[in-house]
């Protein structure tokens, strides 16, 4: 990333808290909120914990006329956008004057599952007149990015990223190259809704799928006793601006992007994926002109199958090199649950909060680490932090690598 991409706004729908503070006092105190599936319908399947977003109501943050053209993964979309812009101080007056210049870019693995899954119902039961036109759109990958752009009149570079879990941090890669292509702002983020109980019957055949029924034992990644990962909803929507934009509005840069590297292995075993992730985090640290030791902490993938960890911790041994054994390794996504596309965004979201705060966040329900690598567990830790690493794989081998550096002064 040759230009100067700075994150201005954080907005963030969690299963541990709606908006930035409470997902960051939540997520700095270790604390673990999986639960049981209580999303109606899904009573005898066989999943059994998730990460659910709880008291979060749609009616009270979008207007109706959205709501009912939409999924709740968009529903969540809507809400963090909202709350990213108001963070960065972005309204109207800053860009109806030039709304070519303000684009959306966003990532999306299981789109509109409760959406479908009703009008299809509707289909069946009741015939085609009784299912809704908004079904053509509503499930659709790109319609968080299209009824973001639509609802707050952003007419620049607008997109959707389809690469499984790592989109979460191939979407930041498109919003800075529009960045750097002249665009004043981008709205990037991923948001996800995947327990409906469509949803979730297309998940049971997904490699790693955690179907333990204690909420302690079900997500316990780098342990003995890892088991694979239970699945979440909910997301982060970002501002990323240009940096002189933001100097020149008085607007505050919370941290800066500084490189991205993504791979595809194209295979489903972890241990053959591995090289893939190693190769996408030393391009990351390439485009970042950062070196190994520049990293102080990782925020890791943290799949959840002994195969699957082995091989990240590998990847972070091969890529970081001494720097690894040394270097905070961290995955507070074992408390909230893997969101998919959305779980990377999450990370970045805590990954800044804690550049800002100089605090890692532990690994909730995790203990004993299995691997060699220094996993923050139990309680959060302080440390002197300049810059971070997230990590992120999809299924079939996609690989995703961004580098996050706390902001300077001057970048403010």
């Amino acid at each position: 990333m040759t230009s100067r991409t700075v994150i201005t706004g954080i907005g963030v729908v969690a299963p541990n808290g709606i908006g930035a503070d409470a997902f960051w006092k939540a997520t700095q105190s270790g604390q673990s909120v999986l639960d049981r599936v209580t999303r109606a319908g899904c009573e005898h399947l066989p999943l059994r914990v998730a990460g659910e977003v709880r008291g979060f109501e749609p009616g009270a943050l979008v207007e109706d006329r959205f709501l009912v053209q939409t999924d709740r993964f968009t529903h969540h979309a809507l809400a963090a956008a909202d709350l990213a812009l108001e963070d960065a101080r972005l309204g109207r007056a800053d860009y109806e004057g030039d709304p070519f210049a303000f684009g959306v870019v966003t990532a999306a693995g299981s789109g509109g599952g409760e959406f479908g899954q009703r009008e299809l119902q509707h289909l069946w039961e009741q015939g085609p007149r009784f299912v809704g036109p908004y079904q053509s759109i509503a499930w659709f990958y790109a319609a968080s990015t299209g009824q973001i752009s639509i609802r707050r009149g952003l007419k620049g570079p607008c997109g959707v990223v389809c690469s499984d879990e790592a989109g979460g941090l191939d979407a930041f890669a498109h919003a800075d190259r529009a960045i750097r292509r002249g665009s004043r702002a981008m709205l990037v983020g991923a948001t996800e809704a995947p327990l409906a109980p469509y949803s979730i019957v297309c998940q049971l055949e997904y490699e790693g799928l955690s179907t333990r029924d204690d909420p302690e034992r079900a997500y316990r990644p780098f342990t003995d006793q890892a088991c694979g990962y239970v699945p979440a909803e909910g997301g982060a929507m970002f501002v990323v601006e240009d940096e002189h934009e933001a100097r020149r509005r008085g607007a505050t840069a919370r941290a800066v992007l500084a490189g991205h590297a993504a791979t595809f292995s194209g295979t489903r075993r972890p241990d053959e994926a591995g090289e893939g992730l190693a190769h996408a985090v030393r391009g990351a640290l390439r485009e970042a002109g950062c070196a190994p030791e520049d990293i102080d902490v990782v925020f890791a993938d943290a799949l959840g199958t002994p195969e699957a960890d082995a091989a990240e911790a590998a990847a972070i041994l091969r890529s970081l090199g001494d720097h690894g054994r040394k270097v905070p390794v961290t995955a507070p996504k074992s408390g909230t649950g893997r969101a998919y596309c959305a779980a990377p965004a999450l990370d970045t979201a805590a990954a800044v909060m804690a550049l800002e705060h100089g605090v890692i966040p532990p690994t909730p329900n995790v203990y004993d680490v299995c691997h060699d690598l220094d996993v923050v567990t139990g309680s959060a830790r302080q440390a002197e932090l300049r810059t971070a690493l997230v990590l992120s794989r999809g299924r079939m081998g996609s690989n995703s690598a961004l580098v996050v550096r706390k902001a300077s002064p001057a970048a403010s």
